[in-house]
């Protein structure tokens, strides 16, 4: 990412972010199984907060693959009718100990007050929707690309200060995964 990117990144950040940027170490750790079991209690604590206005809970990012290493924090992407419409999931979310961290035109983040799980609000259905499932699913079942997706993850290791310019840092691997997820006749290597 150069400079003028890393601005523009900055600036746009500055517009969604509830509370500022904050400038965090990246930390990649090994699989650990404790990760699935934090998905599930925290899965059950959405469910109940939120009913059926949930459409879907999943276990999306890297903490849902096993075997990757991973930032430790466990990703849910929760999906609604219409993630605009904060009043119909909100309160229960707040309620529930979730803080919103994020707010973008189709798409809200909460996270834990300790940092350690990210819920993801998106719409039933979408696009958004099927590109992370389709990325977690892919990175389950291929060996090659879970490889390398985790190789270029430990790479950027110490080169942002910032979590979401590592994430961006990552966004060219993602797109090549995608693609060849998305190919015709895309078959897994494990």
């Amino acid at each position: 990412m150069n400079a003028s990117d890393a601005e523009d990144l900055d600036r746009y950040l500055d517009t969604v972010l509830i509370g500022g940027r904050e400038p965090r170490t990246v930390e990649i750790v090994d699989y650990t199984s404790s990760w699935p079991t934090r998905f599930a209690a925290d899965r059950q604590r959405i469910e109940d907060a939120l009913g059926a206005t949930a459409k879907g809970i999943e276990h999306v990012g890297s903490t849902a693959v096993p075997g990757l290493a991973a930032k430790p924090i466990v990703d849910i992407m929760v999906t609604v009718d219409d993630p605009d419409d904060e009043n119909s999931y909100l309160p229960a979310l707040v309620e529930a100990g979730y803080v919103l961290r994020v707010r973008e035109v189709g798409h809200r983040m909460f996270r834990t007050p300790s940092g350690d799980v990210h819920v993801h609000i998106w719409r039933a259905g979408s696009d958004d929707e099927h590109r992370h499932l389709l990325f977690r699913d892919r990175l389950r079942s291929n060996a090659a690309d879970r490889t390398e997706y985790e190789s270029t993850k430990r790479s950027l290791v110490g080169r942002y200060r910032d979590m979401n310019h590592y994430a961006e840092a990552k966004s060219d691997v993602i797109r090549s995964i995608l693609r060849k997820a998305s190919s015709p006749g895309a078959r897994s290597r494990d």
